[in-house]
Protein backbone atom coordinates (compact mmCIF):
# COMPACT_ATOMS: atom_id res chain seq x y z
CA UNK A 1 0.00 0.00 0.00
CA UNK A 2 1.24 3.50 -0.78
CA UNK A 3 0.17 6.56 1.14
CA UNK A 4 0.47 10.29 0.69
CA UNK A 5 2.21 12.20 3.46
CA UNK A 6 0.77 15.60 4.45
CA UNK A 7 2.99 18.66 4.40
CA UNK A 8 2.72 22.45 4.46
CA UNK A 9 3.68 24.38 1.34
CA UNK A 10 6.41 26.92 2.10
CA UNK A 11 7.14 28.25 -1.40
CA UNK A 12 5.97 27.67 -4.96
CA UNK A 13 8.12 28.20 -8.06
CA UNK A 14 6.31 27.08 -11.19
CA UNK A 15 5.66 23.33 -10.93
CA UNK A 16 7.94 22.88 -7.90
CA UNK A 17 7.15 23.57 -4.26
CA UNK A 18 9.13 23.55 -1.05
CA UNK A 19 7.05 21.60 1.44
CA UNK A 20 7.66 20.97 5.15
CA UNK A 21 6.99 17.52 6.61
CA UNK A 22 7.41 17.33 10.39
CA UNK A 23 10.25 19.85 10.33
CA UNK A 24 11.90 18.48 7.16
CA UNK A 25 11.75 20.62 4.02
CA UNK A 26 11.81 18.95 0.62
CA UNK A 27 11.21 19.97 -2.97
CA UNK A 28 8.21 18.26 -4.58
CA UNK A 29 6.56 18.47 -7.98
CA UNK A 30 3.11 19.97 -8.58
CA UNK A 31 2.45 18.43 -12.00
CA UNK A 32 -0.37 16.13 -10.87
CA UNK A 33 -1.95 17.94 -7.90
CA UNK A 34 -5.72 18.23 -8.20
CA UNK A 35 -5.85 22.04 -7.87
CA UNK A 36 -3.49 25.04 -7.58
CA UNK A 37 -1.56 25.42 -4.32
CA UNK A 38 0.00 28.41 -2.58
CA UNK A 39 2.26 28.94 0.42
CA UNK A 40 0.40 27.96 3.58
CA UNK A 41 -1.66 25.26 1.86
CA UNK A 42 -1.29 21.62 2.84
CA UNK A 43 -0.82 18.87 0.27
CA UNK A 44 -0.50 15.10 0.25
CA UNK A 45 2.91 14.09 -1.12
CA UNK A 46 3.52 10.73 -2.74
CA UNK A 47 7.02 9.88 -4.00
CA UNK A 48 7.90 13.52 -4.60
CA UNK A 49 4.61 14.63 -6.17
CA UNK A 50 1.77 16.57 -4.59
CA UNK A 51 -1.28 14.47 -5.42
CA UNK A 52 -3.99 16.39 -3.56
CA UNK A 53 -4.45 19.75 -1.89
CA UNK A 54 -5.92 19.16 1.57
CA UNK A 55 -9.00 21.36 2.10
CA UNK A 56 -8.54 23.82 4.97
CA UNK A 57 -11.41 22.24 6.91
CA UNK A 58 -9.60 18.87 6.86
CA UNK A 59 -6.05 19.95 7.78
CA UNK A 60 -6.26 19.61 11.58
CA UNK A 61 -7.99 16.24 11.39
CA UNK A 62 -5.57 14.91 8.77
CA UNK A 63 -2.47 15.98 10.72
CA UNK A 64 -3.89 14.58 13.96
CA UNK A 65 -4.55 11.24 12.27
CA UNK A 66 -0.98 10.99 10.95
CA UNK A 67 0.51 12.06 14.30
CA UNK A 68 -1.54 9.37 16.04
CA UNK A 69 -0.57 6.80 13.46
CA UNK A 70 3.13 7.56 13.79
CA UNK A 71 3.03 7.71 17.58
CA UNK A 72 0.92 4.70 18.48
CA UNK A 73 1.12 2.23 15.62
CA UNK A 74 4.58 0.83 16.27
CA UNK A 75 5.05 -2.19 14.03
CA UNK A 76 1.90 -1.45 12.02
CA UNK A 77 2.37 -1.77 8.26
CA UNK A 78 0.50 1.46 7.52
CA UNK A 79 2.62 3.40 10.02
CA UNK A 80 5.76 1.85 8.54
CA UNK A 81 4.60 3.00 5.10
CA UNK A 82 4.10 6.58 6.32
CA UNK A 83 7.50 6.56 8.03
CA UNK A 84 9.04 5.20 4.84
CA UNK A 85 7.49 8.00 2.78
CA UNK A 86 8.79 10.64 5.19
CA UNK A 87 12.25 9.08 5.36
CA UNK A 88 12.42 8.79 1.58
CA UNK A 89 11.90 12.54 1.31
CA UNK A 90 14.22 13.46 4.20
CA UNK A 91 17.87 13.25 5.08
CA UNK A 92 17.44 11.18 8.22
CA UNK A 93 15.20 8.79 10.14
CA UNK A 94 11.84 9.81 11.52
CA UNK A 95 11.82 10.05 15.33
Amino acid sequence: MCLGVPGRVIDVQGFTATVEFWGVRREIRLDVVDEPVAPGDYVLNHVGFAIRRIPEAEIAETLALYELLLREAEGDMMAADVRGEIEASSTGPVP
